[in-house]
């Protein structure tokens, strides 16, 4: 029975998520799913990447957190359109709820629309919430086992990006480990290492994503 259940419940977020793919696709806009774990720096990877981006593509952001407001507090600051969707104990977004904040958007005025998922290494990848392209993103500060320990959230994302690279020198962060395991489970995945403290690889990261929208607009 319990199968039985979290097949039903599958099957309807597919078909959610189909609709949350029809609806952005007939206003031609982007949708980018950004996953990691808490702390792992997902905030300041989108603020970095909207200074890069903006002069590209009109960008709204959706910022899932189980409570508060402070990260849409951040994005706002930044004069982007951005709605903060609480999960109120959930850990992971599902398509219902970006179905149910879409009206929120003027699509009409977006080219992208940024959704921070829930800080989790696990739930979040189980569901497809209608995005064109999924980034995950992995901080140093994490550990290097955790391609090897979640492979999911590794296989079916479209980008790592390793963040808070600038600080390799104080952590016994194997990134050869990494790019390895990763490769085992996503062959032809890209990744990039930056730092937002720095700036480092934040260009490189900006323009294989704009390259992305492009093809997802076309």
């Amino acid at each position: 029975m319990e199968i039985k259940v979290l097949h039903q419940v599958l099957e309807w977020n597919q078909d959610v998520s189909a609709e949350v793919r029809r609806t952005l696709a007939e206003n031609k806009v982007c949708l980018i799913n950004v996953m990691g774990s808490p702390g792992a720096g997902k905030t300041s990877l989108l603020a970095a990447l909207i200074a890069r981006l903006r002069g590209q593509f009109r960008i709204g952001v959706i910022e899932g957190d189980i409570t508060g407001q402070s990260d849409a507090e951040k994005i706002a600051a930044l004069h982007i359109p951005a709605v903060q969707l609480n999960t109120d104990g959930a850990c992971h977004i599902e398509a219902m709820s970006i179905r149910n904040i879409l009206p929120q958007f003027d699509l009409a005025a977006l080219d992208v629309l940024f959704v921070e998922n829930i800080g989790n290494l696990v739930c979040p990848a189980e569901f497809d919430i209608g995005e064109n392209f999924r980034l995950t993103v992995l901080s140093i500060p994490e550990g290097d086992d955790k391609v090897a320990k979640y492979p999911l959230m590794f296989t079916d994302t479209d980008c790592l990006v390793l963040s808070k690279c600038d600080m390799l020198p104080y952590f016994d962060f194997d990134t050869a480990r990494v790019t390895a395991d990763y490769r085992a489970v996503n062959p032809e995945g890209p990744q990039f290492q930056t730092s937002g403290r720095t700036g480092a690889g934040m260009d490189a990261l900006a323009a294989h994503l704009a390259g992305r929208i492009r093809a997802a607009l076309a």
